[in-house]
């Protein structure tokens, strides 16, 4: 799987960087594209992640240049991952939006550069001390520009799509990349329960993968295990939910989401600790 969608993740990199960089060239710095941050601070939080992921990904790897970040990194969880969003933030002080749009396609294009020849399933440390494969690695960065390309155009009221092809290999490269490697800290949060919940996903997008959560471990479960919920999805909708940019129940009554099987009612608990952060961005709908 993660061989074949290589090639997919890396051109989807390079056609949503150049929508993205298009967009913030031609906004508003100043217009707010989120309750916190303007145009200007969304294009930069993606910028300095970018820029960290040109050290992560160089061959052989690397420390992240600056030493405040560096520590951080990786002992950062979904709780405390807006305080590392803030102090990125601090610490990268352009601006300007022509300028990050150029900075954007260039640390992309170094990106691509650095991880032609490389081994896609090959592993990197990332935030809590998680591991997560190259090819997530391009597919988070992907979800981070199609996400905040979203809170932009929703800011000035401009357009902006999110394929469902694209938004599939976030779930595909990146969460379950992650889950089969090593999730370190990062989903650390409220204590463990003993019950066992399995969450089958299911996409025309996807590969299908059930999940499993037990006593705060998160694996992949085995083919014939029992199922608790079962959840069906369009990409799009399930990553703007995860990230709380949608709300359930507006994903459910639009068909986005669908959660069937013998026990459904156990997928909130599931998603408490399989979460992701909502960058303190209000539902929608």
């Amino acid at each position: 799987m993660v061989s074949e969608q290589w090639p997919v993740v890396r051109d989807v990199l390079s056609d949503v960087t150049g929508r993205f960089a298009d967009l913030v060239a031609t906004s508003d710095p100043s217009a707010l594209a989120t309750p916190d941050w303007t145009v200007a601070d969304t294009a930069a939080h993606v910028v300095a992640i970018a820029s960290i992921y040109t050290t992560l990904l160089a061959p052989g790897g690397g420390e992240v240049a600056d030493p405040a970040l560096a520590a951080r990194i990786p002992t950062v969880t979904v709780e405390t991952v807006a305080e590392l969003n803030d102090l990125a933030l601090r610490r990268f002080t352009e601006r300007d939006p022509a300028t990050l749009a150029a900075v954007l396609r260039s640390r992309v294009a170094s990106i691509l550069d650095a991880t032609g020849g490389t081994d896609p399933e090959r592993t990197v440390p990332w935030l809590g001390a998680s591991r997560v494969p190259v090819a997530g690695v391009l597919a988070h960065l992907v979800n981070e520009l199609l996400i905040h390309g979203w809170d932009i155009a929703r800011g000035i009221g401009a357009p902006w799509s999110v394929p469902p092809r694209e938004a599939a290999l976030f779930f595909d490269l990146f969460i379950v990349g992650m889950v089969r490697n090593d999730v370190g800290g990062v989903l650390d949060g409220p204590p463990p329960s003993d019950r066992r919940i399995a969450v089958a996903f299911r996409s025309r997008h996807t590969t299908p993968v059930t999940i499993v959560l037990h006593r705060g471990r998160v694996s992949v479960g085995e083919p014939g295990d029992p199922v608790d919920a079962r959840l069906t999805f369009d990409p799009a909708t399930l990553n703007l939910v995860l990230f709380g940019r949608v709300s359930r129940v507006r994903a459910a009554l639009t068909g986005g989401l669908r959660v069937t099987g013998r026990r459904p009612w156990l997928l909130p608990a599931f998603l408490r600790t399989v979460r992701l952060p909502t960058n303190a961005v209000p539902l929608s709908g």
